[in-house]
């Protein structure tokens, strides 16, 4: 008989951050909801994605992906930058078994150390962003 190699985490020992479904697939067009002047920005990577070969990697709320911005300012077009998904249209659900949804797909313009570009946030963050990413929280005026 072979021994076993343990592989992942520890036996008995779980994660705790709830399940999220990935629901914004590389090359989704999503709202900049900071006011760094970008519109528009399309996404054109999803960090730290581990998935299946021939599928699209997919972003879900509180995910860090690279985007380019497609509408705004000229000196912000045409070059890549970090954001991270503040709000999905598609329904989360909480661990106390209510589910959140938004009305837009939205992103904040951040640098790779997870400082924030823009000074303030319009609309509400997701509570599973703000708690993965303390400076986002930090300036949500609103985090449901």
């Amino acid at each position: 008989m072979s021994q076993g190699r343990s592989r992942g985490k520890a036996k008995g020992v779980q994660e705790f951050r709830p399940y999220v479904t990935r629901v914004l697939p590389v090359g989704a067009q999503i709202k900049c909801a900071d006011n760094t002047g970008a519109k528009i920005l399309e996404i054109i990577m999803v960090h730290k994605i581990k998935t299946r070969a021939s599928r699209l990697p997919a972003a879900a709320v509180g995910d860090y992906v690279s985007v380019v911005v497609k509408k705004g300012p000229a000196e912000l077009r045409k070059q890549v930058h970090g954001a991270v998904v503040i709000r999905q249209k598609y329904a989360v659900r909480r661990l106390n078994g209510v589910r959140v949804t938004f009305e837009d797909n939205a992103a904040v313009l951040v640098t790779p150390e997870g400082e924030i570009k823009g000074t303030d946030i319009k609309g509400p963050v997701a509570a599973e962003a703000a708690e993965k990413w303390p400076r986002v929280a930090s300036i949500a005026s609103m985090v449901v």
